[in-house]
Protein backbone atom coordinates (compact mmCIF):
# COMPACT_ATOMS: atom_id res chain seq x y z
CA UNK A 1 0.00 0.00 0.00
CA UNK A 2 1.57 3.34 -0.89
CA UNK A 3 1.13 6.15 1.61
CA UNK A 4 -2.47 8.26 0.76
CA UNK A 5 -0.51 11.88 0.89
CA UNK A 6 2.14 10.38 -1.43
CA UNK A 7 -0.49 8.98 -3.88
CA UNK A 8 -2.57 11.81 -4.05
CA UNK A 9 0.42 14.35 -4.70
CA UNK A 10 1.64 11.34 -7.38
CA UNK A 11 -1.67 11.09 -8.77
CA UNK A 12 -1.20 15.34 -10.01
CA UNK A 13 1.52 14.32 -11.60
CA UNK A 14 1.73 15.48 -15.25
CA UNK A 15 5.83 15.51 -15.60
CA UNK A 16 8.70 14.48 -14.12
CA UNK A 17 12.08 16.21 -14.45
CA UNK A 18 14.96 14.49 -13.60
CA UNK A 19 18.70 15.46 -12.40
CA UNK A 20 21.34 13.66 -14.52
CA UNK A 21 24.73 13.49 -12.45
CA UNK A 22 23.65 11.29 -9.60
CA UNK A 23 19.90 10.77 -10.54
CA UNK A 24 20.31 9.05 -13.76
CA UNK A 25 23.90 7.87 -13.44
CA UNK A 26 26.00 7.03 -10.62
CA UNK A 27 26.94 10.82 -10.04
CA UNK A 28 30.93 9.87 -11.25
CA UNK A 29 32.44 11.88 -13.87
CA UNK A 30 34.44 9.47 -16.48
CA UNK A 31 37.09 10.64 -18.73
CA UNK A 32 39.37 8.64 -20.94
CA UNK A 33 43.10 10.25 -21.31
CA UNK A 34 42.00 12.17 -24.65
CA UNK A 35 39.57 14.24 -22.26
CA UNK A 36 36.59 12.60 -23.45
CA UNK A 37 33.21 12.07 -21.03
CA UNK A 38 31.51 8.86 -20.27
CA UNK A 39 28.48 8.18 -18.54
CA UNK A 40 26.36 5.10 -17.94
CA UNK A 41 22.57 5.14 -17.96
CA UNK A 42 20.74 2.75 -16.40
CA UNK A 43 18.46 1.04 -19.42
CA UNK A 44 15.53 0.42 -16.85
CA UNK A 45 15.20 3.63 -16.06
CA UNK A 46 14.44 4.21 -20.55
CA UNK A 47 12.02 2.00 -20.45
CA UNK A 48 10.35 3.64 -17.24
CA UNK A 49 11.00 6.97 -19.19
CA UNK A 50 9.23 5.74 -21.75
CA UNK A 51 6.32 4.11 -20.29
CA UNK A 52 5.68 7.42 -18.75
CA UNK A 53 5.78 9.45 -21.96
CA UNK A 54 3.46 6.52 -23.57
CA UNK A 55 0.83 6.91 -20.34
CA UNK A 56 0.68 11.17 -20.81
CA UNK A 57 3.32 11.60 -18.43
CA UNK A 58 6.12 13.71 -20.00
CA UNK A 59 9.98 14.12 -19.16
CA UNK A 60 12.32 16.44 -18.22
CA UNK A 61 15.71 17.20 -17.91
CA UNK A 62 17.43 19.94 -15.88
CA UNK A 63 21.56 19.41 -15.30
CA UNK A 64 24.17 21.67 -14.12
CA UNK A 65 26.76 20.55 -16.85
CA UNK A 66 27.00 19.83 -20.14
CA UNK A 67 26.92 16.81 -22.44
CA UNK A 68 26.95 15.46 -25.47
CA UNK A 69 26.45 12.01 -24.15
CA UNK A 70 22.99 13.26 -21.98
CA UNK A 71 22.10 14.97 -25.58
CA UNK A 72 22.18 12.18 -27.39
CA UNK A 73 20.69 9.57 -24.97
CA UNK A 74 17.55 12.20 -24.31
CA UNK A 75 16.95 12.04 -28.16
CA UNK A 76 16.77 8.10 -28.44
CA UNK A 77 14.39 8.95 -25.62
CA UNK A 78 12.63 11.43 -27.51
CA UNK A 79 12.61 13.47 -24.47
CA UNK A 80 12.13 17.17 -25.43
CA UNK A 81 12.66 19.28 -22.86
CA UNK A 82 16.54 19.10 -21.91
CA UNK A 83 18.24 21.97 -20.22
CA UNK A 84 22.14 21.56 -19.67
CA UNK A 85 24.40 23.86 -18.39
CA UNK A 86 21.71 25.16 -16.20
CA UNK A 87 23.28 25.45 -12.24
CA UNK A 88 20.61 27.85 -11.61
CA UNK A 89 18.01 25.11 -11.93
CA UNK A 90 15.12 27.09 -10.95
CA UNK A 91 15.28 29.49 -13.31
CA UNK A 92 15.37 26.42 -16.20
CA UNK A 93 12.28 25.07 -13.92
CA UNK A 94 10.31 28.18 -13.93
CA UNK A 95 10.87 28.13 -17.72
CA UNK A 96 9.70 25.01 -18.06
CA UNK A 97 6.84 25.47 -15.94
CA UNK A 98 5.82 28.46 -18.67
CA UNK A 99 6.69 26.16 -21.93
CA UNK A 100 4.29 23.57 -20.56
CA UNK A 101 1.69 25.45 -18.93
CA UNK A 102 1.62 23.02 -16.02
CA UNK A 103 1.28 24.38 -12.41
CA UNK A 104 4.50 23.38 -10.12
CA UNK A 105 2.25 20.99 -7.89
CA UNK A 106 2.03 19.18 -10.90
CA UNK A 107 5.86 18.21 -11.43
CA UNK A 108 7.70 16.15 -9.50
CA UNK A 109 11.59 16.36 -9.94
CA UNK A 110 13.68 13.89 -8.77
CA UNK A 111 17.44 15.58 -7.39
CA UNK A 112 20.41 14.37 -5.07
CA UNK A 113 22.33 17.20 -4.36
CA UNK A 114 22.15 21.20 -2.66
CA UNK A 115 22.50 22.70 -6.09
CA UNK A 116 18.61 20.70 -6.87
CA UNK A 117 17.09 21.85 -3.48
CA UNK A 118 15.65 24.92 -4.89
CA UNK A 119 13.56 23.00 -7.27
CA UNK A 120 12.73 20.08 -4.70
CA UNK A 121 11.10 22.79 -2.45
CA UNK A 122 8.87 24.09 -4.96
CA UNK A 123 7.95 21.21 -7.12
CA UNK A 124 4.76 19.27 -6.29
CA UNK A 125 6.50 15.75 -5.71
CA UNK A 126 10.01 16.23 -4.18
CA UNK A 127 11.96 13.18 -4.72
CA UNK A 128 15.49 11.71 -3.70
CA UNK A 129 17.92 8.88 -4.60
CA UNK A 130 18.99 6.16 -2.16
CA UNK A 131 23.09 7.98 -2.01
CA UNK A 132 22.06 11.70 -2.06
CA UNK A 133 22.99 13.94 0.70
CA UNK A 134 22.11 13.56 3.64
CA UNK A 135 20.30 17.17 3.81
CA UNK A 136 18.56 16.63 0.60
CA UNK A 137 16.85 12.91 1.65
CA UNK A 138 15.56 15.37 4.89
CA UNK A 139 13.89 18.03 3.04
CA UNK A 140 12.00 15.89 0.09
CA UNK A 141 8.74 14.25 0.04
CA UNK A 142 10.09 10.42 -0.86
CA UNK A 143 13.39 9.07 -1.15
CA UNK A 144 13.97 5.83 -3.43
CA UNK A 145 15.62 2.48 -2.14
CA UNK A 146 17.87 2.36 -5.14
CA UNK A 147 20.97 4.55 -5.89
CA UNK A 148 21.49 7.18 -8.79
CA UNK A 149 22.39 5.19 -11.89
CA UNK A 150 21.07 2.06 -10.97
CA UNK A 151 17.27 1.63 -11.16
CA UNK A 152 16.19 5.03 -8.84
CA UNK A 153 14.52 6.52 -12.04
CA UNK A 154 12.37 3.34 -12.61
CA UNK A 155 11.18 3.42 -8.97
CA UNK A 156 10.07 6.67 -9.79
CA UNK A 157 8.39 6.19 -12.60
CA UNK A 158 6.77 2.90 -11.51
CA UNK A 159 6.05 5.06 -8.55
CA UNK A 160 3.98 7.25 -10.62
CA UNK A 161 2.03 4.85 -12.72
CA UNK A 162 0.64 2.88 -9.84
CA UNK A 163 -0.71 6.15 -8.12
CA UNK A 164 -2.19 7.30 -11.25
CA UNK A 165 -3.43 3.34 -11.87
CA UNK A 166 -1.68 3.13 -15.40
CA UNK A 167 1.21 0.79 -14.81
CA UNK A 168 -1.35 -2.32 -15.61
CA UNK A 169 -1.89 -0.83 -18.90
CA UNK A 170 0.97 0.00 -20.22
CA UNK A 171 2.62 -3.40 -18.95
CA UNK A 172 -0.55 -5.23 -21.02
CA UNK A 173 0.29 -3.26 -24.22
CA UNK A 174 3.82 -4.77 -23.58
CA UNK A 175 2.35 -8.13 -23.06
CA UNK A 176 0.19 -7.64 -26.42
CA UNK A 177 3.05 -6.73 -28.42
Amino acid sequence: MMDPTLQERAGKIRLLVLDVDGVLTDGRLYFDNAGNEMKAFNSRDGLGMKALQRSGIEVAIITGRNSVIVAQRMAQLDIRHVYQGREDKLNAFTHLLDTTGLDAEQVCFAGDDWLDLPVLFRAGLAISVADADDYVKEHVHWVTQRNGGEGAVREICNLLLAAQGKDKMILDEILAS
